[in-house]
């Protein structure tokens, strides 16, 4: 009997776009740090950056027990029977790995977007006349109506960009049974200056995006807090930085908010598409 995703990605899991790079000349490092990354104890990789099963595949070749999952895939990026397709093949060649993270992306990003809420329940209509089990998908969702649909056509919810405050409203309303798996980024710098430049510097392109913003205002912030960058309040709600204590003090935050599993961004100032292993070791001791 397949383990269900709840049980088996464990507490904390590494969210990462760059381990989803396309660049054959790569594929050798990206297989090797996702299998050290399972030997840290990590119980899930996320991939970013509209990901899809081809992008799993080989991160599950090259790992034993890993679960896999896109965060997230955009229900407009590729037709549902095509994502049936690739979810046939990676569950037939690693069955009970892969996890389907579907959302609905952003306007800016999209044309023609219309009725978002819609068209996620039409796309899982056709998941499910293809055969993907709903305990094999989860949802990025972040308002109420998203997170019941995660309770009631898929395993749960995988939230990007919230705060404890967003996790236990989420629970509230998924229930005990779902799985809860919010994304939190992490910047390992204990200057608050540095911490908060380095943050704000990735911060920018999201607070660009409504849904995002729309949330923050939704969990009490202003619209001064999602202005120039970000204020001081939201980068320290949405980041964790300082020392070791600090950031272990952060993250168990969301897990006594109600999250089974924390997906962990490291965020640095490096040039876009370093894998940050170093941090990524730090992260694993300190929250050994």
């Amino acid at each position: 009997m397949t383990t269900s995703l709840k049980d088996s990605v464990g507490r904390h899991g590494v969210w990462s776009v760059e381990l989803r790079s396309e660049d054959p000349a790569r594929r050798g490092e990206l297989d090797e740090a996702a299998a050290e990354l399972e030997e840290l104890g990590y119980g899930a990789l996320w991939l970013g950056g509209n990901s899809t099963a081809d992008h799993a595949a080989p991160l599950l070749a090259a790992t034993r027990h890993l679960t896999v999952g896109t965060s997230i895939q955009s229900v407009w990026q590729q037709d549902a029977a095509t994502t049936a397709a690739g979810f046939a093949v990676v569950e037939a060649a690693h069955p009970g790995r892969f996890a389907l993270g579907l959302g609905v992306s952003h306007g800016p990003l999209v044309k023609d977007y219309s009725r978002p809420y819609a068209a996620m329940v039409g796309y899982l209509d056709q998941l499910d006349e293809a055969g993907v089990p709903a305990g094999r998908r989860v949802l990025a969702a972040l308002g109420p109506k998203m997170l019941d649909l995660s309770q009631d056509r898929a395993a749960g919810a995988i939230p990007y960009l919230v705060t404890p405050e967003h996790t236990a409203r989420a629970r509230e309303i998924l229930g005990e049974g779902a799985l809860l798996a919010p994304e939190f980024k992490v910047v390992l710098e204990s200057d608050p200056a540095r911490a908060r430049e380095t943050a704000r510097a990735y911060l920018a392109r999201y607070l660009e995006l409504p849904n995002y913003t729309n949330n923050f205002l939704r969990l009490g912030f202003t619209d001064a807090d999602v202005a120039g960058g970000g204020s001081d309040r939201l980068i320290d709600a949405v980041f964790a930085w300082g020392d070791e204590a600090r950031i272990r003090e952060r993250v168990t935050a969301f897990h006594e908010a109600g999250a089974d599993h924390v997906a962990l961004q490291v965020v640095t100032a490096e040039p876009a598409g370093a894998l940050p292993r170093k941090e990524w070791r730090t992260l694993a001791s300190l929250l050994a």
